[in-house]
């Protein structure tokens, strides 16, 4: 394996001498409808043998995109806010669930974006909320619960904690959102999750671990990084499936 993995394969070693499972999941966020990218990633996690959640954009998903998860049985839906619209301003970072729109307002969206995804995906929707940007504002994620939510899923520190709401945050997003919009470079993904896998090694706990994708802005090179993300862990990890924690009951 190329020295530039080398935090990482040390940090996998160690977990496999001392026994240890880490359970792994795939999020994927800011699908609408089907495309050549979306088939190349339902592809890839079914090659894994990992169930793909897919944080769906409610206001643009229709009967093609429930047409073409109707034939992947593998693939379990999470609502991605509701139009991915932004509402904080020019000066403001990007949201649809922050502080400029009062929370009620908010939250009706929330309600109606999963009322949606069950309209059209039915039992395949969890009770999980993936605010677009990863971002959202205190008042409105205190709401999710009285919506019936049971979890909320953003990026570690970007979304305030609630009691009574889950955390399974996405902590490995192999994009540089800040550079090029490709793929990290090797060595900083590697460390990324070394120490990921560190942290829950050394507190005994193990955590789901969730690789964050995007299917519509994947280069070959972001294709290749995830691919050779996911070999890495393979030797310790054990695919984590949502649908196995949550009912899928319809919400209040």
């Amino acid at each position: 394996m190329p020295d530039d993995l080398a935090p990482l394969t040390e940090e996998v070693a160690a977990w496999a001498a001392a026994g240890l499972r880490l359970p792994l999941w795939l999020r994927d966020d800011d699908a609408t409808a089907p495309s050549p990218e979306l088939d190349r990633l339902i592809a890839a996690a079914e090659g894994w043998r990992m169930p793909l959640h897919l944080a769906v954009i409610p206001a643009g998903a229709g009967m093609a995109l429930a047409d073409r998860i109707a034939t992947a049985p593998g693939v379990r839906v999470l609502v991605h806010g509701w139009a991915h619209a932004d509402h904080e301003g020019p000066q403001a970072k990007k949201s649809e669930f922050g502080q400029a729109r009062p929370p009620e307002v908010a939250l009706a969206d929330a309600r109606r974006g999963h009322e949606r995804l069950r309209t059209l995906f039915g039992a395949r929707v969890l009770p999980v909320f993936v605010p677009p940007w990863n971002r959202i504002a205190p008042a409105v994620a205190q709401g999710l619960p009285g919506l019936g939510y049971a979890a909320l899923s953003a990026t570690p520190g970007a979304a305030p904690e609630v009691p009574g709401l889950l955390r399974i945050d996405a902590e490995l997003d192999p994009v540089d959102w800040h550079g090029a919009r490709s793929a990290l470079p090797v060595t900083m993904l590697a460390l990324r999750a070394a120490r990921a896998l560190a942290a829950r090694r050394h507190a005994g706990v193990a955590q789901p671990l969730c690789i964050l994708t995007h299917h519509l802005v994947h280069d070959a090179a972001l294709w290749a990084r995830i691919g050779q993300l996911v070999r890495s862990l393979r030797p310790v990890a054990t695919p984590f499936d949502l649908a196995g924690v949550f009912a899928t009951e319809t919400m209040s």
